[in-house]
């Protein structure tokens, strides 16, 4: 058992007969009354997101996980494949437990938790930005970028991202994979 201190970004417990995930966390102390943590958890098995809110010293069960690297290998519907890169090992994982399916490439690195107890894949974790290839993008109009101008580009994985309009086709573009959001142009 484990207390309000321990709780990190990233942590799993057990909380409401189910894993969660903590996803943000921030130590409040009021001017009155004692200190408590809020914290947004998300499900593990639904993908629920909720707001929590614990008394400081409140124990809470942590679920021991292991971290290991998977590569993508590629997806039939909702279920994508993916191997242990150490021992080759496959999985396959239901597209509701990942964070950005869009944007996997096959190839791609991914961090997956496994709890120890069970040995049932948990929660997958993305890289922070993934680069990926435009393949439609309209074409800008010259003279058209005072301001922060944006269209809508297509990448090599399917999905759409608003880009700045100096981004053509065939372009390779870095994306942030929790937001979604173009990051920069990669020259190779």
């Amino acid at each position: 058992m484990a207390s309000t201190a321990d709780i990190r970004n990233g942590l799993c417990i057990k909380f409401n007969h189910d894993i969660y995930k903590i996803i943000e966390f921030l130590h409040v102390k009021p001017g009155k009354g004692p200190a408590f943590v809020r914290t947004k958890l998300k499900s593990l098995t639904t993908g629920k997101v909720l707001d929590n809110t614990f008394s400081a010293g409140h124990k809470i069960d942590v679920v021991r996980v292991e971290t290991h690297t998977f590569q993508y290998l590629y997806n039939e519907g909702n279920d994508y494949h993916f191997m242990n890169t150490e021992s080759y090992e496959q999985i396959t994982l239901n597209k509701d437990v990942l964070d950005a399916p869009q944007f996997l490439k096959e190839g791609t690195n991914v961090m997956v938790q496994i709890n120890t107890e069970t040995d049932m894949p948990l929660s997958v974790d993305m890289p922070v930005s993934i680069v990926l290839e435009v393949t439609y993008a309209e074409p800008g109009v010259k003279g058209n970028t005072a301001t922060n101008a944006t269209k809508p580009a297509t990448v090599e994985t399917g999905a759409n991202v608003n880009v700045p309009l100096f981004i053509n086709e065939g372009d390779k573009i870095k994306i942030d994979t929790a937001t979604g959001d173009y990051l920069e142009r990669v020259k190779e």
